[in-house]
Order: C-alpha cells, then sequence, then structure tokens
C-alpha cells in the first residue's frame, strides 16, 4: 500500500514544466535543512519522517518548501529546540516587521 506522499506511478494528470522563481524564503528553508542535517541535529530519515508525517490533507495542500519548513518545525519542537510559544513569538515578531519594510 502506498502512502500519500508516494504519488509514483498514479495517474496524476500533465506534468506542470514551467519553473518558477525560486524565493529567498524557499532558499533558506534549504539552508536551514543543510544546517541542520551538518551540525546533527536533524537526520534525513527524521526529516523525511516528518515529512511523512504530515497527513494527506495537510500534505497536499502545501507547496514543497511549505511541507519542508512545516517537517523541520515539527522536529525541532518535538526534540525542545524551542517550543510552539517561543515559535509563534518570533512568527509575531517577523510578520511586525515586515509590515514596517517601504
Amino acid at each position: 500500500m502506498h502512502g500519500y506522499h508516494d504519488l509514483g506511478g498514479t495517474p496524476a494528470g500533465p506534468i506542470e514544466k514551467e519553473q518558477h522563481e525560486v524565493q529567498l524564503w524557499e532558499k533558506r528553508v534549504e539552508a536551514l535543512l543543510l544546517l541542520m542535517k551538518r551540525r546533527q541535529i536533524q537526520s534525513s530519515d527524521e526529516n523525511r519522517r516528518a515529512l511523512e508525517s504530515l497527513g494527506a490533507e495537510v500534505y497536499h495542500a502545501l507547496t514543497y518548501s511549505e511541507r519542508r519548513i512545516l517537517a523541520l518545525s515539527n522536529n525541532l519542537i518535538s526534540k525542545g529546540v524551542f517550543s510552539v510559544e517561543e515559535l509563534a513569538a518570533k512568527l509575531k515578531q517577523v510578520e511586525h516587521r515586515k509590515n514596517q519594510l517601504p
């Protein structure tokens, strides 16, 4: 039985071949994942497990980078690197800064 994330061999319609410009935040997600691996904070297996445990509805509703940052956040919270409350407070700060930009 295939998981919801394993789409290989299933009919999915035409493949979208358009490239999108990679946004800075998407590049930062990849940099964070690399840093977490190099510092041995999160392994590839832990990252994959987190991605595969997001649930079908969430997994299919998010973009590639959104899934990856959510999985990383979930892993770091479960490891006690930071709490949900600390993450929420930091996101609020970042959102406030965004409103300050010209």
